[in-house]
């Protein structure tokens, strides 16, 4: 596969854990920060556990995964930019890049 979308989940994993450190420490914004900090790095490291799948099924579905947590990643964005939670320059970056990842993550899975 492309290496370069391995570097952007990577890339957009990182900027998601910097983003998450403008928030501050409601509950509200505790749950979103865990939720989105989970979602954003698994979608990376199932990417990147695909690419040495030990099966074509084993290949589809890590990337069907990577995909669930970027679509995942793209919704806990959604809810950041909607309440305002963290720079809300970062919140609005990171929810385009989520969609275009989940774009083409889409895209690779619909072939599968």
């Amino acid at each position: 596969m492309d290496r370069g979308l391995g570097d952007r989940l990577f890339r957009f994993a990182v900027d998601t854990i910097i983003f998450l450190g403008t928030f501050k420490n409601s509950p509200e914004e505790k749950i979103v920060r865990y939720q989105l900090a989970k979602s954003s790095t698994s979608s990376g490291a199932n990417y990147e556990e695909a690419q040495s799948g030990s099966s074509k099924p084993d290949f589809a579905n890590k990337m069907k995964i990577s995909l669930k947590e970027m679509r995942e990643s793209n919704y806990w964005l959604k809810i950041s930019k909607a309440v305002k939670f963290g720079n809300q320059m970062d919140a609005e970056r990171l929810y385009k890049e989520s969609t275009e990842l989940k774009n083409i993550l889409g895209s690779i899975c619909s072939k599968l």
